[in-house]
């Protein structure tokens, strides 16, 4: 099973590379524990998706102790992959986002896989859960995708505001629309905002699903990707110095024309991550409370 990690922005309100923070004495970084927790549940190759201008400092660090103990695979994200006729600005150096990021690994990926961020921490479980439905789902499925929803409770950053995709489905779970919104707890209450809807806070229960970009595909997405991807510049031909093609507005926008299907599956996994640089000491305290449990080994390769 294939676990695509999408490792190639920066972290502009961490002030740097989050994927290459160590978080533990052995230099472990946040994307060494997901990798951890994906290899109990199962997965056997890792593709990531870096920048070149990364690739050194990555594979001497990341790549270097996990080739080790899993197939390793890597896929370059770059500005120079748009369509024919598209010429961004030259001062641009933010990569083009998600959906492109997915795009570049179209060569390398198996019929069915997952993607996660590099730099959130997702909890075993999670990847339990995204296991579970890959072995089941047949080979040769087509159109049928699958999102980890989290409690929303367990994805709250303590320093401020987190960005997260509320998702709303049907009774049968399936996905329906994902609302990428601004969350963040006020006197106890959790609070979000739409991010297209200024002015618009509403409270939502702590068992609220959001999406931790954490999706399950079939490859069939990449005939999405690339179909959408020239339309995609053409709309925003007036904000090429910014723009950016994400895979939940791809797939968001994929269901209301009817052409996928999304099932929204639930983990009990708690999220960490360092969103602002004052969470760190939080997600290492909390890798080490973990590591006294006996969730993790006090060397996590060693």
């Amino acid at each position: 099973m294939d676990l695509v990690i999408l490792a190639a922005g920066m972290g502009s309100r961490f002030g740097g590379l989050k994927q290459i923070e160590a978080m533990d004495d052995d230099g472990n970084f946040i994307i060494d524990y997901s990798i951890y927790d994906a290899i109990k549940a199962g997965f056997d190759r890792v593709i990531f998706i870096i920048k070149k201008e990364i690739e050194d400092i990555f594979k001497s660090t990341i790549g270097k102790r996990l080739e080790k103990i899993i197939k390793v695979e890597y896929a370059y994200q770059s500005l120079d992959l748009v369509p024919e006729g598209i010429k961004l600005p030259a001062d641009r150096e933010k990569p083009l986002g998600t959906a492109q990021a997915i795009l570049c690994c179209k060569d390398l990926v198996s019929n069915k896989f997952i993607i996660i961020n590099s730099d959130d921490f997702y909890g075993r479980d999670a990847f339990i859960v995204a296991a579970n439905y890959l072995k089941k789902l047949p080979e040769d499925s087509k159109n049928r995708y699958a999102n980890v929803g989290y409690l929303v409770s367990n994805t709250l950053s303590e320093t401020g505001s987190v960005k997260r995709g509320v998702l709303l489905f049907d009774n049968n779970k399936k996905l329906d629309k994902l609302v990428e919104s601004k969350i963040e707890k006020i006197n106890g209450k959790i609070m979000a905002n739409p991010l297209d809807e200024e002015n618009n806070v509403k409270e939502i229960s702590k068992d609220t699903l959001v999406s931790m970009n954490m999706f399950i595909f079939t490859k069939d997405i990449m005939d999405y990707l690339e179909e959408g991807y020239l339309p995609f510049f053409k709309q925003n031909m007036n904000n090429l110095a910014k723009c950016e093609y994400l895979i939940p507005t791809v797939v968001s926008d994929l269901i209301q024309d009817n052409k996928v299907s999304c099932d929204v599956l639930s983990t009990t996994a708690v999220w960490y991550g360092v969103t602002y640089k004052e969470d760190k000491k939080y997600v290492v305290n909390s890798i080490k409370d973990l590591v006294k449990s006996g969730e993790y080994p006090e060397h996590l390769y060693k």
